[in-house]
């Protein structure tokens, strides 16, 4: 087993070295990089653009448009900058030393990577602040919403799929698939404004909070308040989360058990004379979760770092999700690719988790036997 441990840690090197290569070239590639949005954000407001570099550069106080338009010609169009025109070659080229994009592109890359293995993620370009910093801060937002979700997206479909299972072909299995049908068909960003409507003073009452994951006077609560008052501000946001999140666990906790079920070792089991109870959760239970315990960490994951971006733009919660949106529209790639080579490396790490996760369901799972 430790050697298997050994080659997919080894495995997570070259995998993580692949996915920051492709995201690292195709990102430069792309129109409207930082520079970009600095010339964007000069043409209409220069003091505020420049104040990073200390105010300097052609056009940060040019205030006469006729001023700029000589600017303009004697610059001349020898930029490869959209929208450069106007400003001094000078302070573009300050702006690219400010920013590393003096050197090339390769070594960009290889430096970006040296700082990254020892988890030097440096500043944003927009926020002056660490990215580790700014990752930490949207940490509690981000967090809550996806263990919350996932564990309850969890506690209710096996129950229910494990219910499904016993009944297969019954009334309640037909209803409670049309129910749970209908909730994956609903858009989860569509449901929090219906939530919204109903229950946060769109319309009818205002029981919940409609923003933030903690009131304003948290503070100044007793531990019991202050943990009322954050899980009652997320009560509206992770309803939206999980209401679509029941469908693919509950049927794949249904199948499971309708394939264990049928195997001979629990007819055997019948036949012994236990109890159906005894044969579910005694016999059954450990084999047709396999699959769906295992699958928890990787679960967790998604919920984490993709499936909450919209909800946390709808319910004001400023999570990881919106921070990685503002960073690409930005073009903010110290916090880009920061956030992509932890949360990618994460992410592999997850999976190895998984895997081991079925040895400790299963011991009888032998993952170096079947490398031989």
């Amino acid at each position: 087993m430790l050697a298997y441990i050994v080659r997919r840690v080894l495995l997570i090197i070259p995998t993580l070295l692949g996915i920051m290569v492709v995201n690292f070239f195709i990102v430069q590639l792309a129109p409207g990089g930082p520079i970009d949005q600095i010339i964007a954000q000069l043409q209409g407001n220069a003091t505020e653009a420049t104040a990073r570099i200390g105010g300097a550069g052609a056009g940060s106080d040019i205030q006469n448009p006729a001023q700029r338009e000589q600017l303009r010609a004697e610059a001349g169009v020898n930029s490869r900058y959209r929208g450069a025109q106007g400003l001094d070659p000078e302070f573009i080229k300050q702006l690219e030393k400010e920013f590393g994009f003096d050197k090339p592109l390769g070594e960009r890359f290889l430096l970006m990577m040296q700082h990254y293995l020892v988890f030097d993620f440096g500043k944003s370009y927009f926020r002056d602040q660490r990215v580790v910093d700014l990752v930490l801060a949207k940490m509690p937002v981000s967090i809550s919403l996806g263990l919350w979700t996932t564990l309850l997206i969890y506690l209710v479909s096996i129950p229910l799929g494990i219910a499904k299972a016993v009944r297969d072909g019954s009334p309640f299995d037909v209803w409670s698939s049309g129910l749970v049908i209908v909730g994956y068909a609903i858009p989860g960003f569509l449901f929090a404004v219906l939530l919204i409507v109903v229950f946060a003073g769109g319309r009818y009452v205002s029981w919940f909070p409609l923003r933030g994951l903690v009131s304003d006077n948290w503070a100044q609560l007793s531990w019991w308040q202050q943990s009322f008052d954050y899980l009652w501000h997320l009560v509206l946001p992770i309803s939206a989360l999980v209401i679509g999140g029941f469908a693919s666990l509950t049927m794949l906790t249904k199948n499971s058990f309708l394939e264990e079920i049928n195997k001979q070792y629990v007819i055997t089991a019948r036949a012994k004379g236990l109890t159906e109870n005894r044969v579910l959760y005694g016999h059954v239970f450990r084999n047709a979760m396999l699959i769906v315990i295992a699958g928890f960490p990787g679960a967790f994951i998604g919920i984490l770092f993709t499936g909450a971006l919209l909800i946390e733009v709808i319910f004001s919660l400023d999570g990881l999700g919106l921070l990685g949106f503002e960073a690409a529209i930005k073009r903010d790639y110290p916090v880009m690719f920061g956030s992509l080579y932890f949360f990618t490396l994460l992410g592999l790490v997850m999976n190895l988790v998984g895997d081991l996760m079925y040895v400790v369901t299963d011991p009888r799972i032998d993952f170096e036997a079947r490398q031989t």
